[in-house]
C-alpha cells in the first residue's frame, strides 16, 4: 500500500529525515515513534504529498508522489483520512457540518445519502445523537472521535493518526486507542498511527518502526520491541533520558 525509499528532507541546515525506508502492507496497522521533533510528522506529511522530499521516492499503491502535480496529489490524496493532534474542528460548526464538510463541499451525494453516512460514522465511533452539538459542548475525548468520523466519512483507505492520545487522560486514551482498533478492523483500513503513548504503542500496532536521528532504527512486533535490548530502544520504550547523571554536588 505505501512504500518510502532513501527518503531526505532537510530544512535548511536541519537534517530532518535521512535515509527514510519502510513498507506498511495494506489493511495492516502500524505506528510511528520517535523523539519530539524528530520528524514523525514530517514523515506523515510525506505520505500524503503535503511536502515533498529534496530525495527520494513516496509510492502509494505503487504510484510515486514525487512530481505529481496538484491535481494528481488530490486524487491520491482521497485515498487517506487524517485525524488531527487536537481534531481541528470548525468551533462554528456543529458535530454534523464538522463531519460532513467534505462531502458538502462534492456535491456529489444528495443531502439525505450525506445524512444518512454522517448517522451512521458517528454511530461508529460512539457519538450517536450529537449532530447538533458545537465542539465546546464536547470534551477533548468526543472531539478526537469527531475527527476521526470526520476522516472515515468518505470511506477512505488509510486513515493517518497524529498523536490521538495527546491530552487525554488514560481512560480516554485506552477508549481511544479499542475504537482505532474497531475502526480498523471494521472498515478493513490501513492505520497509521504517530505517537509517544507507549501503552498505545503496545495496543494499537501490529508493526511499529522506531524513527532515530532521521532514520528508521528498529521495525518490529509490540512484542519484540518492548523486550529489546537494543540500548536506544530500550531508553525510548521505557523512558529512559541517555543524558549522563549530573553531580549537583560540585
Amino acid at each position: 500500500m505505501i512504500e518510502v525509499r532513501h527518503l531526505r528532507k532537510s530544512f535548511g541546515s536541519q537534517k530532518v529525515l535521512d535515509d527514510v525506508n519502510l513498507v506498511i502492507e495494506s489493511g495492516t496497522a502500524v505506528v510511528i515513534i520517535g523523539a519530539s521533533g524528530g520528524g514523525k510528522s514530517v514523515l506523515l506529511k510525506h505520505l500524503i504529498g503535503l511536502m515533498m522530499p529534496d530525495s527520494g521516492e513516496v509510492l502509494i499503491d505503487g504510484q510515486n508522489l514525487v512530481g505529481l502535480n496538484e491535481r494528481q496529489l488530490l486524487r491520491v490524496r482521497h485515498k487517506f483520512g487524517l485525524v488531527f493532534q487536537m481534531a481541528a474542528l470548525f468551533d462554528s460548526m456543529t458535530v454534523e457540518e464538522n463531519v460532513g464538510f467534505v462531502l458538502d463541499r462534492e456535491r456529489k451525494l444528495t443531502r439525505g445519502e450525506i445524512d444518512r453516512r454522517i448517522s451512521r460514522v458517528l454511530e461508529l465511533v460512539d457519538l450517536g445523537g450529537t449532530q447538533k452539538k458545537k465542539p465546546a459542548e464536547l470534551s477533548g475525548g468526543m472531539r478526537k472521535r469527531v475527527g476521526l468520523a470526520r476522516a472515515i466519512i468518505y470511506e477512505p483507505e488509510v486513515v493517518l493518526y497524529d498523536e490521538p492520545t495527546t491530552g487525554l487522560d488514560p481512560i480516554v486514551s485506552d477508549s481511544i486507542d479499542k475504537l482505532i482498533i474497531r475502526v480498523q478492523q471494521e472498515l478493513k483500513i490501513t492505520s497509521v498511527v504517530v505517537t509517544h503513548d507507549m501503552r498505545s504503542t503496545r495496543r494499537v500496532g501490529k508493526t511499529i518502526f522506531l524513527l532515530h536521528q532521521g532514520r528508521i532504527h528498529v521495525t518490529a512486533s509490540p512484542e519484540d520491541l518492548f523486550a529489546s535490548t537494543d540500548p536506544i530502544v530500550h531508553r525510548f520504550v521505557n523512558g529512559i533520558s541517555d543524558e549522563k547523571q549530573i553531580d549537583f554536588t560540585t
